[in-house]
């Protein structure tokens, strides 16, 4: 049953297809052109313009969704650009939706370190730790601007205490009842995420995010916060990151049977990149072996900045 590509796929477990793809994407406000991110080859801060073309290729290769993160040209101590109705993310929101319409889906991730000054995920007290209900009121306030703006669903990532409840509460009260919640429910305290604090301009000015990011060593808390997360109305639950945790995912897979996502991070695209322009590595058979793992582990839906990429390949396989 090995022994011709014929029968090795009518016996085959687990598939891999672009609609289960998610493609995040950067756009940088007050630049005139795409910025390369040169940790991360291949990936760029978009300007509008280039973000909408960058997005309609996508699309075309049979991607449906797509993670919008911003970096603003003004930054203060509360990210108060994170909910500015014309903010560089909200304009973005409303450029894709505009171009992709219904038949994709649009998500905001929502957050404060790519829009407050220090760098951490929420607003902080006197003493410079994370302000938890201080910080759920300003999600509030992106989740309905973000909403308001085109987004079909906001994914909250700040791992604060409560954010699904309080966002949900204030999606529901604006009429915003149609938008769904993808919630970081189980974000650990990661090595892999240094890339992305370059493409996203978010790294901490002081300290880390230990407080309120989880220790890698949980597995048993991650389910925990994970329906936690489906108890306050999440619509679908995700663990980040993807191959460092893919015990996490299949337990929680199995615990809740509820719609799983995985953050296939910027570290881990870095890695493969890295080594495939070295030579060391096959880069399409490498990225398509990790999205499959990352799927055979429990995944419905991985966020990968491989997703133009491995959709192309899928297609031509």
């Amino acid at each position: 049953m090995r022994r011709t590509p014929a029968l090795r796929a009518l016996i085959r477990e687990t598939d891999l297809a672009p609609r289960q793809l998610i493609a995040p994407l950067f756009v940088k406000e007050g630049v005139a052109d795409a910025v390369a991110i040169s940790s991360m080859p291949g990936q760029f801060q978009h300007t509008l313009e280039s973000l909408r073309k960058e997005a309609t290729e996508i699309a075309s290769r049979g991607v449906t969704a797509f993670m919008v993160f911003g970096v603003p040209e003004r930054k203060d101590a509360e990210g108060s650009e994170a909910w500015n109705p014309d903010g560089i993310v909200q304009r973005a929101l409303n450029v894709l939706h505009q171009e992709l319409g219904d038949d994709h889906v649009v998500i905001a991730d929502l957050c404060l370190d790519e829009y407050t000054d220090h760098g951490h995920c929420g607003v902080l007290d006197d003493d410079g730790n994370v302000n938890n209900d201080a910080t759920l009121e300003r999600y509030r306030r992106i989740a309905i601007a973000q909403a308001e703006a085109g987004a079909h669903m906001v994914g909250p990532s700040g791992m604060m205490d409560g954010q699904v409840a309080a966002i949900r509460e204030a999606l529901d009260d604006a009429d915003h009842t149609d938008v769904g919640i993808m919630a970081y429910a189980a974000k650990f305290a990661s090595a892999f995420y240094g890339p992305f604090r370059e493409a996203a301009e978010c790294a901490p000015r002081f300290g880390d995010r230990s407080g309120y990011q989880m220790d890698p060593a949980n597995a048993d808390e991650a389910i925990r916060e994970i329906r936690a997360d489906i108890d306050e109305g999440a619509d679908v639950v995700m663990v980040k990151p993807a191959l460092p945790y893919l015990d996490v995912i299949r337990r929680a897979k199995d615990a809740t049977a509820f719609p799983m996502a995985a953050y296939n991070v910027s570290g881990e695209y870095a890695m493969v990149k890295a080594a495939a322009q070295n030579g060391w590595l096959d880069e399409r058979s490498t990225v398509l072996e990790v999205l499959t793992s990352i799927r055979r582990a429990g995944a419905d839906l991985i966020l990968t900045y491989h997703a133009k990429d491995a959709a192309d390949w899928l297609a031509q396989a």
